[in-house]
């Protein structure tokens, strides 16, 4: 992506993404220069939404309520615009919101009027020491899969270390079937299989709650729908 192009709004951005090959570094540039021009908005950002993801809306309402205490603490792993966080704190948890992107930072700051000692500047992948095993709650909805494969244990570490000690992570993805090669994913989203993100899990540490069929995997309601998976997981 050149400098010294000039960037009129996002349409012309996402024209000029980063190639397959380029480093995490820069595909987190390009994606905080997305929110810059955004202006907010939710329809000039691919990757946004103007709601609260549903499987995760899903998940509080039906299972959180059984695991969790009201007013728990909870983190938000790369929140965006910060709808997902707003569904936390709309259920009285003690939420912490946190994104590599000062700009959507900023941004989720300036939609929460009320809210924006919620919104922090973090690193999923090395959290401030602060943060570290501080929460029941870690809210991870569609940061996995934005990350190469390679990078994705990583992530996943860094999660982990967010976690109180009988903490739960919730994560939810763009599905994969299993077999289906990732080589013919050429950019953001990397869709994962279940296998994949229970290995990924695996290796930071983290088990599915309630055993593999903690991980639910589904068509959502898009048209043509879409693969999902959410999976619950807690320390091994």
């Amino acid at each position: 992506m050149a400098a010294e192009t000039a960037v009129h709004d996002t349409t012309d951005l996402i024209a000029m993404h980063p190639s397959h090959e380029a480093p995490v570094e820069e595909w987190c540039a390009w994606v905080d220069e997305v929110y810059a021009h955004s202006g907010g908005d939710a329809k000039k950002i691919p990757w946004a939404s103007e709601r609260a993801n549903p499987a995760l809306i899903a998940w509080l309402n039906r299972v959180a309520p059984e695991h969790i205490r009201p007013g728990s603490r909870a983190a938000v792993v790369g929140c965006g615009l910060g709808r997902d966080a707003c569904a936390l704190l709309d259920r009285g948890y003690e939420v912490t919101a946190f994104d590599r992107s000062a700009s959507a930072v900023e941004l989720a700051r300036s939609l929460h009027r009320g809210h924006e000692e919620c919104f922090v500047v973090a690193d999923a992948v090395d959290p401030p020491t602060r943060m570290h095993h501080r929460y029941d709650l870690v809210v991870e909805v569609h940061t996995l899969q934005a990350l190469p494969p390679e990078n994705r244990v990583s992530l996943a570490r860094g999660m982990s270390r967010l976690l109180s000690p009988r903490g739960i992570l919730i994560a939810v993805a763009r599905g994969r079937e299993s077999g289906s090669p990732i080589g013919a994913f050429r950019q953001p989203p990397y869709p994962l299989t279940k296998d994949e993100l229970i290995s990924t899990m695996a290796e930071a540490g983290l088990v599915p709650m309630g055993g593999v069929g903690g991980v639910d995997e589904f068509l959502d309601e898009n048209v043509p729908p879409v693969r999902r998976l959410r999976g619950a997981f807690v320390r091994g």
